[in-house]
């Protein structure tokens, strides 16, 4: 017989028990490790690769019920599996919102999109425990908030999975980070969730400071930078304190980094090396504690090869690389994305949206996005303004985006052959993979691409050499 009680059986002394139903037997160590260490007794979980054997092993007659929907067969399961429950979870790997509905539908009292985090699962319990109705409301609120994403990010594909691994990985280091991708896949955010997962060792705020290297004059930046004292140049009437001040215990991230004057660079790199600053104008030296991300959608290699990125610098700053992939290579993330900033938009303008339709979603997958996350935004966000609700027809998107234009490839569309690269250009593409996936650890890489290390060291001061051509 189940230890567990229902929630109608249960006294405020007993914990609750949730059964979860996942064929994945790593989300359901997860699930059930989060339920122990986080809800304080409150409930005890137990977990099981089907609802039959949930069944079978007695567990069936707990008052909650956490379900996969992939292995239940989908939203047509749940009625089987809620028949009996006051409380059924429904979790999924796709977060769309049309899913979500689906789930509801079919009898879930509530719904979560995967990966779940540990805080979002314990406020989910509570809030079953209270009523359906404060279950839906909290549902679809994370619904549209994509709460159970990643650190601001939408988006469950693997791709994307792979980078928030690295984040977590990387946060904990002070190690430099280089983050490169195209503009608008979101370089910033990707540098303010390294910085948020760092943690707070002393339980105080830490500063994260943000400067964009392409949107301020050359002339100015060191003074933005260091800071300046009283009379250093003309204009400069009091003493200023740069970024890298304010930044103290904290991260500077220096977005577009490429497009930093090389004199600044010297001056970044001797930053770097000593940990010291000095204002504009000033003789006295300052010691700082600062953690630098940086960032560009440039190929940093080809930077230095031209000249236009000291190579020491560049060096000295690419010790934990990761590589944020453009929109077209994330599947299902474009729906997700678009669906999260319908509702958003939907809600700031008082406008009532109800999804998209097969052929407008068709069309949103198969554009390309050359403008990436930022483009497909402003895209949404202008048919929230300009058509008056109801679902989103793919006559009410963009003519580019209803025609899938928009390619920055150099594809052959007529004869259907991919991209021809020269080889030594498709084997630099393989090379830098294997490291990002690895974190920038050459042995690694090398031993996941079955070379020897050396090779990789060799290869990398010919493309320095050759440069972006062929």
């Amino acid at each position: 017989m189940s230890s567990f009680r229902s929630l109608s059986r249960s006294s405020a002394s007993e914990p609750i028990g949730v059964v979860i139903v996942d064929a994945d037997p790593v989300q359901r160590r997860a699930l059930a490790g989060m339920i122990a260490e986080r809800a304080n007794g409150r409930f005890v979980a137990q977990a099981f690769g089907s609802f039959a054997e949930a069944r079978a092993a007695g567990g069936a007659d707990s008052g909650i019920v956490i379900a996969d929907l992939e292995t239940i067969g989908g939203p047509a399961g749940l009625p089987d599996v809620g028949a009996a429950r006051r409380s059924l979870i429904a979790v999924s790997s796709n977060g769309s919102l049309s899913t979500a509905v689906a789930a509801m539908k079919g009898g879930a009292s509530d719904f979560m999109a995967k990966p779940i985090g540990a805080r979002a699962l314990i406020e989910r319990l509570e809030a079953s425990l209270s009523s359906p109705a404060a279950a839906n409301e909290q549902s679809a609120r994370s619904v549209i908030q994509h709460d159970t994403d990643f650190a601001g990010f939408i988006g469950r594909s693997p791709a994307m999975l792979a980078v928030y691994e690295q984040i977590r990985r990387m946060a904990r280091s002070r190690a430099p980070v280089f983050i490169t991708g195209e503009s608008g896949t979101g370089k910033e955010l990707c540098a303010e969730a390294i910085h948020k997962f760092s943690g707070d060792e002393d339980g105080r705020p830490r500063p994260f400071i943000a400067i964009n290297c392409s949107a301020i004059p050359k002339d100015l930046m060191e003074s933005e930078i260091f800071g300046h004292v009283r009379g250093a140049f003309t204009g400069a009437s009091e003493n200023r304190t740069g970024a890298a001040e304010l930044a103290d215990g904290g991260t500077l991230f220096l977005d577009e980094i490429a497009e930093m004057d090389l004199g600044l660079q010297a001056k970044l790199l001797r930053f770097l090396q000593t940990g010291t600053i000095r204002r504009v104008g000033g003789s006295e030296t300052t010691r700082v504690d600062v953690r630098i991300v940086c960032a560009t959608n440039r190929d940093p290699f080809a930077e230095v090869a031209a000249g236009r990125l000291r190579a020491d610098l560049f060096y000295r700053l690419h010790v934990l690389p990761i590589h944020l992939p453009p929109l077209r290579e994330r599947g299902g993330d474009i729906l997700l994305i678009a669906e999260a900033s319908l509702a958003r938009y939907a809600a700031e303008e008082g406008r009532a949206f109800a999804g998209f339709d097969d052929d407008a979603a068709e069309r949103l997958g198969r554009h390309t996005w050359p403008g990436n996350v930022r483009e497909l935004t402003n895209v949404i966000r202008r048919i929230v303004v300009l058509d008056d609700g109801g679902v989103v027809t793919a006559a009410m998107l963009p003519a580019s985006v209803a025609a899938g234009s928009g390619s920055r490839t150099a594809s052959a569309p007529d004869s259907g052959a991919a991209e021809i690269l020269p080889f030594w250009q498709q084997e630099r593409r393989i090379v830098e993979i294997a490291l990002t996936a690895f974190n920038g650890n050459i042995s690694r890489a090398a031993a996941a691409l079955e070379i020897n290390p050396s090779t990789i060291y060799r290869k990398r001061q010919t493309w320095l050499e050759r440069g972006g051509h062929a």
